[in-house]
C-alpha cells in the first residue's frame, strides 16, 4: 500500500524536513523511504557461509546484527533462546555499546553459551554478507525505534525479519508476510520462533521479501525525485 507507505515515512521524516526549512525558505520538501543497502555483496549459499564463520552446518541460525545498545534489546532475543527449538542457535554480530559482561553473564545464567555466537569486532563490509547469508531470519527485538538500516539489509539479502512492534518497525515488516511483529518480551519472540520453524515458513517470507523490497529500490525513489521536480 504505498499511500499508507508514503505517510508513514512522511510522518517520520518531517522532523528532517524542518530542519531543511530552517536553511532554504520555501523549500519544496518530499518524503520517501531509505532505499535497500545494496554494497554488501552478495547471499552465498547458506552452508558455505556457516562453514566461513567456523559454526556448525548442522544447526540452524538467527541473526542479530549491528552495534549492541540497550535499546535493541538483545536482552530479550537471549532470555528468550532456550525456549526455541533445540538446534536453533544466535549469531551476534556487532561491536558492544553497552557493558559486555552483562551479556556474557546472562548467557552463563542461562546456560546457552554453546548456543550464542558473539562477533563483536568491527565487521567489514566485505564480511556483511557472511552473517546474512548463514541466517534464516533477521532478529531485531528493539525497546524502541523509528525505521531500522538493518531491515533494509536484511531486504537486499532476501531474509525473513522479526522486529517488535515499536515505532515504525511494524510499516517495515509486514507482520505473517515477510516476517513478524511481536510484542516486546521474551516469551512473543520465543512463540514467533517456534512457529517460523514448525510451519516452514521461511521459503514462503523470502518470496514475500522479493516482492515487498522492490518499493525500497534506488530507481523507485529516483522515479519519485524526477516526477516532483
Amino acid at each position: 500500500d504505498m499511500e499508507n507507505d508514503g505517510k508513514f515515512f512522511k510522518k517520520y521524516g518531517e522532523s528532517v524536513g524542518k530542519d531543511i526549512s530552517k536553511f532554504i525558505k520555501s523549500a519544496k520538501v518530499d518524503y520517501h523511504p531509505h532505499p535497500v543497502y545494496d554494497h554488501f555483496g552478495d547471499l552465498i549459499p547458506k552452508s558455505r557461509a556457516i562453514i566461513s564463520l567456523n559454526l556448525d552446518p548442522s544447526k540452524k541460525y538467527l541473526l542479530f546484527f549491528g552495534f549492541i545498545r540497550k535499546y535493541k534489546g538483545l536482552d530479550l532475543l537471549l532470555e528468550a533462546l532456550p525456549n526455541f527449538p533445540e538446534n536453533v542457535e544466535l549469531i551476534v554480530a556487532g561491536e558492544f555499546y553497552d557493558n559486555e559482561s552483562d551479556y556474557k553473564t546472562q548467557v552463563s545464567k542461562l546456560g546457552v553459551e554453546n548456543r550464542v555466537h558473539f562477533f563483536s569486532d568491527f565487521i567489514p563490509e566485505n564480511k556483511v554478507n557472511l552473517f546474512f547469508s548463514a541466517c534464516d531470519m533477521v532478529v531485531q527485538p528493539y525497546k524502541s525505534a523509528t525505521q531500522s538500516g538493518v531491515a533494509q539489509i536484511a531486504y537486499h539479502f532476501s531474509k525473513p525479519i522479526l522486529v517488535t512492534n515499536v515505532g515504525g518497525l511494524p510499516e517495515i515488516v509486514p507482520h505473517h508476510k515477510v516476517g513478524y511483529v511481536v510484542d516486546v518480551d521474551a516469551n512473543s519472540i520465543s512463540e514467533s520462533i517456534h512457529d517460523f520453524y514448525s510451519q516452514n515458513r521461511e521459503a514462503y517470507f523470502i518470496e514475500n521479501v522479493k516482492e515487498e523490497k522492490k518499493k525500497y529500490s534506488w530507481s523507485n525513489m529516483a522515479a519519485q525525485i524526477l516526477k516532483s521536480e
